[in-house]
């Protein structure tokens, strides 16, 4: 290595990365909330869904209408799996600018979504019936999110790298 020119690691930034996963997490939420509303005219099918998780099958099978433990469950565990899914995207993507934030971000949003409901639907089957192109666009949108927020909100921090 020549003499002065040390070489650096770009680090990442938490705190983009928390408001990243924040707002991809809502705003894919009501983006997938609005879209169940569309196409099977239940808006907490989605929720319902997302709660079964942690809740257990029994929930879609009630009637698909408002209650508040449901809902509570649902987006707290929709904004955990966004803020996990956020750490990998940017993880992946925090050194490459906008373009690729966007793009990387909805290229992840895409795996995720093949991930969701044709991996996951091994151990939740009830999930498989409910995949459909809108919840895909909801992926792709919250991948998208995440990358173009991430790095419009990053601070670019740089560290030595130790030989």
């Amino acid at each position: 290595m020549k003499a002065g020119r040390e070489r650096m690691r770009q680090l990442l930034d938490w705190r983009a990365t928390v408001w990243a996963g924040l707002t991809g997490g809502v705003v894919s939420l009501i983006l997938s909330i609005l879209l169940s509303q569309a196409q099977l005219g239940a808006p907490w099918v989605f929720i319902r869904m997302i709660a079964s998780i942690v809740m257990g099958e029994q929930v879609m099978q009630l009637p698909v209408e408002f209650d508040l433990t449901i809902l509570a469950v649902g987006i707290l565990v929709h904004l955990v799996i966004s803020m996990v899914l956020a750490v990998i995207i940017t993880t992946v993507l925090h050194r490459w600018g906008l373009i690729i934030g966007l793009i990387g971000g909805a290229l992840f949003g895409l795996a995720f979504y093949a991930i969701n409901f044709y991996l996951l639907s091994y151990f939740f089957p009830w999930f498989y019936p409910l995949r459909n192109w809108m919840i895909l666009y909801a992926h792709i949108a919250f991948g998208a999110l995440v990358g173009g927020v991430y790095e419009m909100l990053e601070v670019e921090e740089f560290v030595p790298v130790e030989e």
